[in-house]
């Protein structure tokens, strides 16, 4: 699976996280299907936006993106997003695109411009627009922009930047020292995925995936580039995540709309914000509200507490698929990576539990969890995060209440209870005994 990643010039905001979410669930649903997955996600490290910042704050590309790729892992492992078993960059491949476009320009489907960039010439492949389903027509209809810096056709895009004098040094590649008559300069944006997906995975892979904004044109013109010079199938499958929208846009850094990673989790745990993004469908659009966080920090919280009704908390086990629950929860995977209806099955599973306090649902409930990267933590441990008091000051006052209460002290056992509340603490009875959680 090769999944187009970052553009590292700033910190990822959750519309980057749902991203790397939606795949993260994908290759454990695999793995958890019994699948090999080799999963490949680029870093793109060299691009305008890049420069500039790197420009703007007086330091090299490299410093800027070593410090990026950090802040990003960061983030991510924040979430429980798990690495890709490949995680390249773009500045590591340059060879492998300068063989590519060589390829491209024997072919036939690339030239040369005055300008010194090197570009793909789009009406000489043939079923261009096949994954957008746009046609040549179409495109044709809605051309505005002139025939430019010695392109051929307004829809040509470049794979070769012929490097600019006002450009730093590091920004810079010399395809003649590496065996290339296309100059200095440095990769277009498209065939940096083209050759990084092709040399991890090779011609032909499994899935390639991305947000829907790369649909057209990024992934069209990969698939340009890779079919052109291979004429194999790039990917068997395509897969494409849905936006995280705020007021009905999409969240983007261009519209100044965004909230970070970081923001976000300055507010709310980090798997409260996982389970907010699992909870829609990965290929739908996805509203970004504090109030949808607080609903799904709610609904997490809810089948914690089932787990943490038992005697001794369950411990995670290897799932019986033959468990009716299991069957339906697997059922909703298979059905396009479902995970509302998987998650359905959870809350269903959690009612039961609360019914019948049986330690092997609870086990079963965990085991579904961990397929989603939900559910392991120790449930008295998510559920009392963030108290104000100390555990033993409350473990004080919780004994208090119950000799109160076997003294039939009713108001001070009352009383205990509200002077906990007021603090932020929620006692929850059972046959059991007494928990507490931090109310929400």
């Amino acid at each position: 699976m090769y999944v187009c990643g970052m553009t590292i010039y700033d910190l990822c905001h959750i519309g980057h996280a749902r991203m790397m979410m939606a795949f993260d669930v994908v290759q454990r649903w695999l793995k958890s299907s019994g699948y090999r997955v080799t999963y490949v996600r680029n870093i793109t490290d060299i691009d305008d936006k890049i420069i500039q910042r790197a420009l703007d704050r007086d330091i090299t590309i490299r410093a800027l993106t070593d410090e990026m790729v950090v802040a990003m892992h960061q983030d991510i492992d924040a979430l429980g997003i798990e690495r890709p078993t490949i995680e390249p960059r773009a500045t590591e491949y340059v060879p492998q695109m300068l063989d590519l476009i060589s390829k491209l320009q024997t072919k036939g489907l690339a030239y040369q411009a005055s300008s010194g960039d090197v570009n793909y010439s789009v009406r000489k492949f043939q079923g261009y627009g096949k994954l957008s389903g746009k046609s040549l027509d179409e495109l044709r209809a809605g051309e505005r922009v002139a025939v430019q810096d010695g392109k051929e056709d307004p829809l040509d895009f470049v794979l070769w930047k012929a490097a600019k004098p006002t450009e730093p040094e590091d920004a810079k590649w010399d395809a003649a020292a590496l065996g290339h008559p296309f100059g200095v300069g440095r990769p277009g944006w498209h065939i940096e995925c083209s050759a990084m997906s092709c040399s991890t995975l090779g011609e032909s892979f499994d899935i390639h995936g991305g947000g829907a904004d790369l649909q057209f044109p990024h992934h069209e013109n990969e698939i340009a580039q890779s079919e052109g010079a291979t004429g194999k199938p790039l990917a068997r499958f395509w897969v494409h995540n849905g936006f995280v929208r705020v007021d009905n846009e999409k969240m983007s850094k261009s519209l100044g709309n965004f909230f970070t990673i970081r923001e976000v989790l300055a507010k709310y745990e980090p798997e409260t914000v996982r389970f907010f993004l699992l909870r829609t469908h990965y290929r739908t659009a996805l509203n970004y509200s504090d109030a949808h966080l607080d609903d799904a920090r709610s609904g997490l919280k809810r089948l914690y507490t089932a787990l943490a009704l038992m005697p001794e908390h369950a411990t995670r086990v290897a799932v019986d698929w033959s468990d009716d629950y299991a069957k339906r929860f697997r059922s909703a995977m298979d059905e396009d990576f479902g995970t509302p209806e998987a998650i359905a099955v959870l809350f269903d599973l959690a009612s039961e539990i609360n019914r019948s306090k049986s330690i092997a649902l609870a086990g079963l409930l965990k085991g579904l969890g961990d397929c989603l990267g939900l559910l392991q933590q120790e449930p008295k441990m998510y559920l009392q995060a963030g108290a104000v008091l100390s555990d033993e000051r409350i473990a004080e006052l919780i004994a208090e209440r119950a000799g109160a209460k076997a003294a039939k002290d009713f108001s001070r056992a009352d009383a205990v209870r509200k002077e906990l509340l007021d603090q932020g603490i929620v006692l929850k009875d059972s046959p059991t005994g007494t928990t507490w959680e931090v109310a929400q």
